[in-house]
């Protein structure tokens, strides 16, 4: 994809930018280099293609150890003799209360900014220079008679 190109390069480019900074030397240059690579692992997780796969619930694994060796290392459960009922999945907590000063900010209407209408404007401008061109060529004949 387009966005995955870009995304990448990018991540890049920020890897680049982190190489130039552990050149240096000092400590401000290692913990800029830090930074910068901890910022570029993050933009390649901003791929288009894998948020699209988060949001339909398929996740890829794109960790160091492969999903087998995670499950072996869990201890299995004990199994019991005797079945047992496990309890419903409680809820989840109910978000927290808005504060009492909180008010949601009204949206501006676009048509109503107040003030004469635009087409009322410009007759008016129109009108007066006509005018003003009247009057400056009455005055421009006057000295002619003289």
């Amino acid at each position: 994809m387009n966005g995955d190109l870009l995304v990448e390069r990018g991540a890049l480019r920020l890897q680049r930018l982190a190489d130039k900074a552990a050149a240096r030397g000092d400590g401000v240059g290692t913990w800029l280099s830090e930074e910068l690579r901890n910022d570029a692992a993050f933009l390649r997780k901003l791929k288009p293609s894998l948020v699209k796969a988060r949001a339909k619930g398929e996740t890829p694994r794109n960790d160091a150890a492969p999903a087998a060796d995670t499950e072996a290392s869990m201890p299995e459960p004990q199994k019991s003799e005797t079945p047992t009922r496990q309890e419903p999945a409680a809820p989840p907590p109910p978000p927290p209360p808005r504060p009492a000063a909180f008010k949601p900010k009204e949206k501006k209407k676009k048509g109503k900014r107040g003030g004469p209408p635009p087409i009322a404007i410009v007759g008016a401008a129109f009108v007066a220079g006509i005018v003003l061109a009247r009057v400056i060529s009455w005055r421009g004949n006057a000295d002619a008679r003289d």
